[in-house]
């Protein structure tokens, strides 16, 4: 199934929601944190996001405005992100882990005119206020708090805007806009157009399997472009309910049970996740209504892909993407599943593993995923040209960056390598690779390992410098509930390496930590394990 040309004038709120609203159908089961699951309508949320766009406008927000948006698993999420679509107004959701200083920094980059958030980030909001002057209206979800405006009586007093009221907007126009993680550096601003949501219809179809009337749930912070993909618009676009659980706690035992309360159909989450999971007795869970299981963030481990299919009946697929992009490698519907394997190119995108110099590198070698581009500016390049939901270039300090568009490919900063039938294997990012002494180590070859160890509940792989080999691999590892980290665990952990892949490829330091420092999207930020590791004498 190929993608159609994306609309001129598509817009999200207005083509998809407000359509599905005429229509009695369930958007989203959502899970308080307490009481019973409660069910709403497409109709339910058509309703609210067109009294939200109409408050934006009272407020004299005009399209293009930037809005920060930092919002639990609630109703208002949705209400909030499609109300700004449908006006025009370039949302930026937030995670909920987000601080005084890195909203500040968030709002000067963008010159951000508004806040919705709950009273969570309200003080925060408040601290910042001399520093953003462009920030003038704050608006409160779930309180009422001085300045500002009280979200549920103002949406419950505004009249409903039509899309004939709506400022007319483009597909090529900004709808939302992520930071991204900043595993290396400060982080930059990614825009996303209206086209976007267009071209997650990829994602669903393709890597997801999405059909109408399947139950999704995919566990993701409403603040990550995760969100995107996995609570809104490949679900919507096909007709999909998706599962908004409120819990802020990660409950292993409670989202076991979930899924066979709502009979989730189709079901993602990190390998973090399925980590533990593999930890637990599952045949104590009805998880006889999963048709699909996906996983992303990081490549999967073989062996916790095992468990999982061995309880379920099918091997989790593993998908890979970006904050820039939709699904852009996966595995998709009927191709066999290679354990350590992302898959392959999603149809309708030319991905591949190419060099520095732009030419596609032949089997077995390590190159850059990367989506070839026209050979034009990213900003010049017309819409029926450009790949499918690929952004055009980051925004940081009132600039457009690049950098990434080079020898007619957008270099993703990912490395990978394919075999010969052309699976993608994911090595890390460029900067992660170790070379110690000849060789080139991948972090997640030696992470795949040790997480065949019993006493491995996660373990993150770096390079730390080493005055012979130029860097040693060094290997940081959280224990499992019943391990005890120890120096004789560490030997062990470093014989087991040894014994089950290449010699030189085995930690020469492990080093245990309570939990592995991570980004706020989740991934593990190596970075900053680099930097401590090196300061650490191993004596």
């Amino acid at each position: 199934m190929t993608l159609s040309p994306c609309p001129k004038n598509f817009n999200f709120g207005w083509d998809v929601v407000a359509d599905l609203g005429r229509a009695a159908q369930v958007a989203t089961i959502f899970v308080p944190e307490e009481g019973s699951p409660r069910r709403i309508t497409f109709a339910q949320v058509h309703d609210r996001s067109s009294r939200v766009a109409r408050l934006y406008r009272s407020l004299g927000l005009e399209a293009g405005d930037r809005v920060v948006m930092v919002l639990p698993r609630i109703p208002a999420f949705y209400e909030v992100i499609v109300g700004g679509i449908k006006a025009g107004v370039v949302s930026m959701p937030g995670t909920n882990l987000l601080t005084a200083r890195d909203l500040k920094y968030r709002v000067q980059q963008t010159g951000a005119r508004a806040a919705v958030v709950t009273a969570g980030h309200a003080e925060a909001i408040d601290a910042i206020l001399d520093d953003c002057p462009t920030l003038e209206h704050r608006v409160l979800v779930g309180g009422t708090r001085e300045g500002w405006t009280n979200y549920e009586e103002a949406v419950d007093a505004s009249s409903y805007l039509t899309r004939e009221e709506a400022p007319s907007t483009v597909a090529t126009d900004p709808m939302l806009l992520y930071f991204t993680s900043g595993t290396t550096s400060h982080p930059k601003a990614v825009v996303r157009d209206h086209a976007y949501a267009w071209a997650h219809r990829l994602t669903g179809q393709h890597w997801m399997d999405l059909r109408e009337g399947d139950v999704h749930w995919t566990l993701t912070d409403t603040g990550w472009a995760k969100a995107a993909w996995g609570l809104l618009f490949p679900q919507w676009s096909l007709g999909a309910t998706t599962v908004l659980y409120e819990s802020a706690r990660f409950e292993p035992e409670r989202c076991l049970q979930l899924i066979g309360e709502l009979g989730v159909s189709t079901f993602c989450a990190p390998p973090t996740v399925y980590r533990m999971f593999a930890q637990m007795d599952l045949s104590t869970y009805d998880l006889s209504s999963l048709r699909r299981s996906l996983a992303a963030g990081e490549p999967l481990n073989p062996e916790v892909i095992a468990v999982w299919k061995k309880a379920t009946g099918a091997a989790p697929a593993d998908g890979y993407g970006q904050t820039e992009t939709v699904n852009l490698v996966g595995n998709t519907p009927g191709l066999p599943v290679r354990p350590g394997s992302m898959g392959k190119p999603i149809p309708g995108l030319d991905v591949d593993i190419v060099d520095e110099e732009g030419a596609v590198c032949p089997p077995d070698e390590v190159g850059q995923i990367a989506v070839r581009v026209p050979d034009l500016l990213p900003s010049e390049a017309p819409l029926e040209t450009w790949p499918p939901g690929l952004f055009r270039g980051y925004e940081q300090d009132g600039r457009t960056l690049t950098d990434s568009f080079r020898n007619g490919w957008y270099y993703t900063g990912d490395t990978a390598w394919k075999d010969k039938d052309g699976y993608i294997w994911f090595v890390g990012r460029s900067d992660d690779v170790i070379t110690s002494g000849a060789y080139r180590i991948s972090p997640f070859e030696v992470e795949s390992v040790l997480q065949e160890h019993p006493a491995v509940a996660e373990s993150a792989v770096v390079a730390k410098p080493d005055p012979i080999r130029g860097h040693i691999v060094v290997a940081v590892v959280v224990a499992a509930r019943d391990a005890t980290p120890s120096a004789s665990l560490g030997r062990e952990l470093q014989d087991f390496c040894r014994e089950q892949t290449a010699p030189y490829k085995y930690p020469r330091e492990v080093h245990f930590m309570d939990e592995l420092p991570k980004t706020i999207s989740g991934k593990i930020r190596r970075v900053e394990l680099r930097e401590t590791l090196a300061e650490v004498d191993p004596r």
